[in-house]
């Protein structure tokens, strides 16, 4: 597995700390002197020789590989592989066109609506694996009942499939999430409420393409009345559309648009979950915390994130929501040569939220950058080595 790795001396002095051996004693097993481990350690010697290398690794007990950063996979992508493998198929799968409908009976509109549920609050506990396994049968029953009736259910199956994309977007499978962002739309109908739903996923899977921009503004264009729902999806679409902008380098875009979703965050409040959107005021100051670091302006994102998570709104946020935050906020603190407390919110994301940094891949490049800082504290090298970036 090929990565831009950790210089090879960090990695060798924290297998070393890890087997309790002081320098001295390191190097007297290796028969060098303190001066040379404390050297390589540094990065002041290099490692060139294989047969040293070897040495090395057999002192610290390790495989040659995984000394040299190119180790197995870490533990659960297979894993995570493999249920991503079945979500595929069933969204690949259509039973209908084969004649197959009437294998069983079909998945009360009650049931489907409370599965659905239940998935979600799955994805907003950040726990990605668990539903990894809970989404192909939900997929799969989604299907049958879209088949047979589309109009019944409709609600339930636009959900389904919003929360397929929202996990494969954090999982990095952004086709496949686009083809359930795509699903969902479909389903949605004229529904106006249903269409922006699945248009905020949408925005999410297509956050890089600003020609998903227009989407969300239509889409929000056509919520028209004052109900905390409406406002909250309109809201959403609207932080959405500032977020593309933004990775569009558009900041004056960016500055209207989230301006227009802070009026409407005031009117809805914090403490809400509307169309599974979380919108309120304290959503909208973390979108400006994000859209700041797609602008590159991290001293902004520090200021705005320090002051959104002392919100009383902070502490009702999904867990998810948090979690994703935090690492907005480390690529912040990168952005202003602060590895110390990049560091600190990355290891408080892990601790509310293990899933949103064990089981991202955009996570790894930001935990690996704050580990390769010669300045980053010794908290984070466990947590890049853990997650096979050291």
């Amino acid at each position: 597995m090929s990565r831009d790795p950790v210089p090879i001396g960090r990695r060798v002095a924290y297998l070393r700390v890890r087997r309790r051996l002081s320098q001295q004693s390191f190097a007297d097993r290796l028969g060098k002197s303190k001066s040379w481990v404390d050297k390589v350690e540094r990065g002041v010697r290099s490692l060139e020789r294989l047969s040293t290398i070897r040495e090395i690794a057999a002192v610290l007990r390790v495989d040659t590989a995984a000394l040299l950063g190119r180790d197995v996979e870490p533990a659960g992508v297979a894993e995570r592989r493999a249920g991503v493998a079945r979500i595929r198929a069933a969204l690949s799968a259509y039973p209908m066109a084969f004649g197959r409908q009437t294998d069983r009976d079909v998945m009360s509109h009650e049931g489907l609506a409370r599965e659905v549920r239940h998935a979600w609050m799955t994805y907003q506990h950040a726990r990605y694996p668990r539903l990894v396994e809970l989404l192909p049968t939900v997929v799969a029953e989604v299907h049958r009942a879209h088949a047979l009736d589309p109009e019944v259910g409709r609600a339930a199956v636009v959900e389904a499939y919003r929360v397929t994309a929202a996990l494969l977007v954090k999982l990095g499978e952004g086709s496949l999430a686009w083809l359930a962002a795509d699903r969902a739309m479909s389903a949605a109908g004229n529904d106006r409420v249903l269409l922006g739903c699945a248009a905020v996923q949408l925005g999410q899977v297509l956050r890089a393409s600003a020609r998903a921009r227009p989407v969300m503004l239509a889409a929000a264009s056509r919520i028209v009345s004052g109900t905390p729902q409406e406002l909250s999806l309109r809201g959403s679409l609207l932080v959405q559309a500032a977020l593309i902008a933004a990775r569009a380098g558009d900041d004056r875009s960016v500055g209207e648009l989230l301006d227009e979703a802070a009026k409407l965050g005031v009117q809805v409040g914090d403490g809400n979950d509307h169309h599974r959107t979380a919108f309120g005021p304290t959503a909208v100051e973390l979108a400006q915390v994000a859209a700041a670091v797609e602008l590159g302006d991290g001293s902004q994102a520090v200021a705005r994130h320090e002051e959104a998570i002392g919100r009383d709104g902070w502490r009702w946020l999904p867990v998810e929501h948090r979690a994703a935050h935090l690492i907005d906020a480390a690529r912040a603190y990168l952005q202003t040569d602060d590895p110390a407390n990049a560091a600190r919110v990355l290891l408080r994301a892990e601790r509310i939220a293990p899933a949103e940094i064990h089981h991202r891949p955009a996570v790894r490049d930001v935990v690996a950058q704050v580990a390769r800082d010669p300045d980053a504290p010794a908290t984070i090298t466990q947590l890049a080595f853990n997650l096979g970036v050291l």
